[in-house]
């Protein structure tokens, strides 16, 4: 009775054997399996529902916590943009004294701003450069990007150099700051109410998981939809690399030239020609690997609202030229043996940082390129493969540990008078230890006992320990 119980139990170990069925009940078992058979047929037919995607835990402190950044990220700018401009930018003064609200608006500001963005959208759109395939969609599609960021930089600074040979003052940047970041900050805001709004005559697969939450306010600051584009113009993928990063570098020359003309000098101080140089790289080399910013969390991972278009528009370009603002009132000698120091430790970083991100980039693309073979790496349920060798076999994120030295190499040249100028390391770190907190959890939902074991294999996150 127990083995009969069994095979019954087991319908696909009853096949080819016997069964308990009397023969006379065959005819009508065969008509009920035929009738069965065509029913089978018929559902078959109706297409499956698409699975609802697993809510996302909601980041940045929950919906207060996004209504808390959305105020205190342009409060905290405004304090940087201020504070550095002081004759003591010391803690002890804190805080500056607030300007009257006509400082904060200069019309000439924003044109400025706008002519600038429209500039950038030019040289985007301009048929230059390589047609790059993003990341598969959960729709099945993959998008194309114009990848000519570097093309971008190339032209952008023979235009500046031009305006310059033609009695063009760039110093307007250094004494209109405020008023700039004002009119970035107007822009920011009018794009991320926009993207907002379009984004609710988006479909299901067209939004990010994290930006849904059904509030108001946390879906307007993390972005609703993932890959906002008008035609072909993919809005995101702009915002992040072009505007913002190369105006960086644009800031930092005007700060070069605003040294030169309040100091006199007739070069810009060594500390500003290492800030300018060192972040000209940094810049430089995102823009020729351009490509690989379509495997991160940014662009497969969050939708475009206000966190990144404020990110984007305001706060790199007006938060990561503070060293050098600072070096303009607060120029500081360096002998020959400390900046050698300070060029060795940039170097260091920068290798690091672009070995193993290129790396990291390469395996996402192309997990079965031979030039890879030697790297072990544990499989995973989604199909994927997580890196346990290489640079990501010393701790699980090398390129954070690059960018660490790099941001030290950054803030040495403005010396230790001052707290402010080293705001960039600090806020880094933060920074990468609210990423890599936001990386744990996702991996953990995502890869399960695969990533259990991975934490196992690779104990670091971003400092090796030294034997």
């Amino acid at each position: 009775m127990q083995s009969a119980a069994k095979e019954e139990a087991d319908p696909e170990k009853n096949q080819g054997r016997y069964n308990l069925r009397r023969r006379k009940d065959d005819g009508d078992v065969k008509e009920a399996e035929a009738k069965s058979e065509h029913q089978e047929e018929r559902v078959e037919k109706v297409p499956a529902a698409p699975a609802a995607p697993a809510p996302t835990p909601l980041d940045f402190g929950g919906k207060i916590g996004a209504f808390f950044w959305m105020l205190f990220l342009p409060a905290w700018v405004l304090f940087l943009v201020l504070h550095v401009d002081q004759k003591d930018p010391s803690l002890s003064n804190f805080p500056p004294a607030l300007p009257s609200l006509e400082t904060f608006w200069d019309p000439q500001a924003l044109v400025f701003v706008v002519l600038w963005i429209l500039f950038q959208a030019l040289l985007y759109i301009l048929p230059v450069g390589k047609l790059s395939d993003g990341v598969l969609l959960r729709s099945g599609k993959r998008l194309k990007y114009r990848t000519n960021g570097f093309f971008a930089i190339v032209v952008s600074a023979a235009v500046v150099a031009a305006a310059v040979y033609q009695g063009v003052d760039l110093t307007y940047i250094h004494s209109h700051f405020l008023q700039l970041t004002t009119a970035s900050f107007l822009i920011s805001m009018m794009l991320s109410i926009y993207l907002y709004f379009r984004s609710r005559s988006t479909g299901p697969d067209e939004r990010a998981l994290g930006g849904n939450s059904g509030n108001v306010i946390y879906d307007f600051f993390k972005g609703r939809e993932l890959n906002p584009r008008i035609k072909e113009f993919d809005l995101k993928f702009f915002c992040e690399m072009r505007p913002g990063l190369i105006g960086w570098c644009l800031i930092n020359f005007a700060m070069a030239l605003a040294e030169m003309k309040q100091q006199n000098l007739d070069a810009p101080s060594c500390s500003m020609i290492l800030v300018n140089i060192f972040q000209l790289i940094y810049v430089m080399d995102g823009l020729w690997n351009e490509e690989a910013i379509l495997t991160t969390m940014d662009l497969m991972h969050d939708g475009f609202g206000y966190m990144l278009a404020f990110g984007d528009l305001v706060w790199v370009p007006f938060t990561y030229t503070l060293q050098a603002r600072y070096l303009v009132s607060h120029p500081k000698p360096w002998s020959l043996p400390l900046l050698a120091t300070i060029i060795i430790l940039k170097i260091v970083g920068f290798y690091i940082f672009r070995k193993s991100n290129s790396e990291k980039n390469a395996f996402r693309r192309n997990p079965s390129d031979p030039t890879l073979s030697h790297l072990k790496t544990i499989p995973t349920a989604t199909g994927k493969s997580l890196l346990v060798s290489g640079w990501w076999g010393v701790v699980r994120h090398p390129n954070y540990l690059g960018d660490l030295i790099m941001a030290l190499a950054w803030s040495l040249p403005c010396g230790f008078s001052h707290l402010l100028p080293w705001y960039y390391m600090i806020y880094f770190i933060i920074l990468l230890v609210h990423r890599d907190s936001r990386d744990m959890n996702e991996c953990r939902r995502k890869y399960g006992s695969a990533w259990d074991e991975y934490c196992r294999t690779v104990r670091y996150r971003i400092i090796p320990r030294v034997y």
